[in-house]
């Protein structure tokens, strides 16, 4: 007896499978993130340790480093423009490879080791934004959350393995380690340049994501920008000084361990809560969003091992929800290329961990000399309260519209 195909539902979505050189870029994500957080997370180590420079002096290149990598997102999208975004991720990838390899000489000459650390950080900068752009251009935007969760997702499993998987060899055989990283650089990079060329233009006819109201909607006041600034602001608090609070209270390895798991729960909940986050409002993404990092920076100020593992979950739920509908409305919101936009989101990126750094520091020396480290995280926590509300008051009146003015944006134009 032959089976009756099963009639599709009205309200059924069909979700298109990804395409080989979609899946190709998330493969290549992973291997990039890996061999990338194989060694910088060292990178202080090895210049300090081994070749003999000093702290501040250390701090200053890292410092430059950073700043090249985040601010120089912004070149991602007139490079993309003029040369496209296969051959945008190709030169990134070039500067990458010569970057790592320049390591191996580079153990023995301080200048050397610098200027491979700045050549990695440049390809960086360009690479990120061309590979989100490659990723998304040509589709709707109502499949945009599912491939942009899977990228996160791909990046934050190479960060978690990255650092395990490169501790037995960075101090004892280092010119080993960076050979291997860049060759496999060379390896993603030849897979990059089989890949077929794409429009670096994003689709004029795309509808908008479910949940994204387009200008003169309700949340048409809110800047992914601005929001994204301060969304960094506020995760790089509980980035930088989690390990100053959690280790001296537990340990080390129960430290490790809440890492461990802040990764896992990014890698597996970034594409479950994806078309969740995209049918969200604007405004309620951030009201969610940053509610959980409040509760999650209350329950690390709370203290132990329970209140530090929940709080980082929590915080990592708000990350999920943050991170992706800022970028999310950033291309909604944007005339310019996918790739221009991605790289203002890294600038944006790049300016929320440079005020984290300044005010936290501050912050939690003064919380220490206190003598309530815990204070330091009722004044994060407050600061996640506060900010959003911030944000939804400074939207101009004319953007806080009723059902009648929304009724009236659907009348066609002249």
């Amino acid at each position: 007896m032959r089976r009756r195909r099963a009639r599709a539902l009205p309200g059924d979505r069909v979700r298109p499978p990804f395409t080989g050189a979609q899946r190709f870029l998330l493969a290549g994500s992973f291997l990039i993130t890996l061999g990338s957080f194989a060694v910088l997370p060292y990178m202080s180590v090895l210049l300090h340790q081994r070749l003999g420079m000093g702290l501040g002096a250390v701090g200053f290149v890292l410092a430059v480093a950073s700043l090249i990598q985040f601010a120089g997102g912004v070149v991602a999208g007139p490079v993309a423009a003029r040369v496209g975004l296969r051959r945008a991720m190709l030169l990134a990838l070039a500067l990458r490879t010569a970057g790592f390899a320049a390591f191996v000489p580079g153990l023995t000459s301080p200048v050397l080791a610098v200027g491979a650390l700045l050549l990695v950080s440049a390809g960086a900068a360009l690479y990120l934004p061309a590979n989100k752009a490659y990723l998304v251009a040509g589709v709707p935007e109502a499949g945009r959350a599912r491939l942009l969760s899977a990228s996160g997702s791909a990046f934050n499993a190479g960060m978690a393995l990255g650092p395990p998987a490169a501790a037995p060899l960075v101090l004892g055989s280092p010119g080993a380690l960076f050979a291997c990283v860049a060759g496999l650089f060379a390896l993603v990079g030849a897979g990059h340049a089989l890949l077929p060329p794409e429009a670096a233009a994003r689709p004029p006819d795309a509808a908008p994501a479910a949940g994204t109201q387009g200008p003169g909607g309700r949340a048409a006041g809110l800047s992914p920008f601005l929001v994204t600034v301060v969304s960094v602001y506020a995760f790089m608090f509980f980035q930088h000084y989690l390990a100053l609070y959690a280790v001296p209270r537990t340990s080390a390895a129960f430290y490790g361990a809440v890492l461990t798991g802040y990764a896992a729960l990014l890698v597996v909940g970034q594409p479950l809560l994806a078309e969740r986050v995209a049918a969200m409002s604007y405004p309620a993404a951030l009201r969610w969003g940053f509610g959980a990092m409040a509760a999650g920076m209350a329950a690390i100020g709370a203290g132990g091992h329970a209140g530090i593992a929940v709080g980082g979950a929590l915080i990592c739920c708000g990350e999920i929800v943050l991170f992706l509908k800022n970028d999310l409305e950033a291309l909604a919101r944007s005339a310019s290329a996918p790739a221009a936009v991605f790289g203002r989101q890294r600038l944006a990126a790049g300016i929320g961990a440079f005020a984290a750094g300044v005010v936290g520091g501050q912050l939690y020396g003064a919380a220490e000399a206190a003598g309530s480290a815990r204070g330091f995280w009722a004044v994060v926590c407050l600061q996640c309260l506060l900010l959003p509300s911030a944000l939804l008051l400074r939207r101009p009146a004319r953007d806080r519209t009723g059902p009648r003015a929304e009724a009236a944006q659907e009348v066609p134009g002249p």
